[in-house]
């Protein structure tokens, strides 16, 4: 057991642990079903989040009979946050998923979700996944939730320059002057910026500027997929994820009232669209 990160409320059945890679300890959320277990997921946060954007997802999906797990990648607010950019490239993000869901499966196939930038981790790790032994049985099906197909170029350029001189915390400041009301959800963000690492903050950076798009190589596993966003999701271009949803052969969802984060907005819908796509997977 790990202790909770921040002051945010949480659902009793959160259970907190933490799973060893190559980083070091990554710090985790899992919720076990009340019943029977049906199968087991891994949910990856994107880009300055982390395991507790699914806080209130998870005992959702759960309530649907899946054991359900997020973890916070390396560098992200208490996960362990190994010095140099040159330790957060996509592939080592995508082994550390990898190295999760083998603990959490036990061997067995997982369900894999990616968020966001976790959408492009998700992705790798899929690939990863195929090309070592056993590896086909790993994850029954991949879901991109508001992520899109590829880095783009110059993305988040500014913000970069402004961390890489002033620290994480310089991006907060940029909308929330001193002196600002904050909510308890506010001072959250704050705190895991503040804990976040820099490193993590520029390698992400790098990837959604430049990482390649790997449609084809997806489609081509045969793995079935789910595209989804919100219905004014506004980090990732709309078409953008249609169109990927397309060449993927994948179903395509849109969440109604919800933005970026679906998780958040709505995750009683966003927990039934998953339960729909597991179970016709599974």
């Amino acid at each position: 057991m790990t202790a909770p990160f921040g002051a945010l409320p949480l659902a009793p059945e959160l259970e907190h642990f933490s799973v060893d890679t190559a980083a070091g300890p990554l710090t985790a959320f899992r919720v076990r079903p009340a019943g029977e277990r049906r199968g087991i997921a891994l949910l990856v946060p994107g880009f300055t989040g982390s395991k507790e954007d699914f806080r209130l997802l998870l005992p959702l999906i759960a309530a649907h009979g899946w054991e359900a797990v997020s973890y916070s990648q390396r560098g992200q607010a208490d996960s362990a946050a190994p010095a140099g950019v040159e330790n957060y490239r996509l592939d080592d993000f995508a082994a550390d998923a990898v190295a999760v869901a083998h603990e959490i499966g036990a061997g067995g196939p997982v369900h894999l979700v990616g968020h966001s930038l976790g959408g492009l981790v998700a992705r790798a790790a899929l690939l990863r996944s195929l090309s070592q032994p056993g590896g086909s049985a790993l994850f029954t099906d991949l879901t991109m939730l508001c992520s899109g197909p590829a880095g783009r170029a110059g993305s988040h350029e500014a913000d970069a320059a402004l961390v890489a001189e002033h620290g994480t915390l310089a991006i907060w400041a940029l909308d929330h002057p001193e002196g600002s009301s904050l909510s308890g959800d506010d001072e959250f963000v704050r705190d895991r910026l503040i804990a976040s690492s820099v490193d993590n903050y520029l390698g992400c950076v790098r990837i959604l500027q430049s990482t390649p798009d790997s449609t084809d190589a997806v489609r081509a596993t045969g793995v079935p997929a789910l595209v989804a966003h919100g219905d004014t999701d506004d980090a990732w271009p709309i078409p953008s994820q249609r169109l990927m949803a397309e060449q993927l052969g994948a179903r395509y969802r849109v969440i109604p009232q919800a933005g970026h984060l679906p998780n958040l907005d709505n995750p009683g819908f966003t927990a039934a669209m998953l339960d729909d796509f597991w179970a016709s997977t599974s």
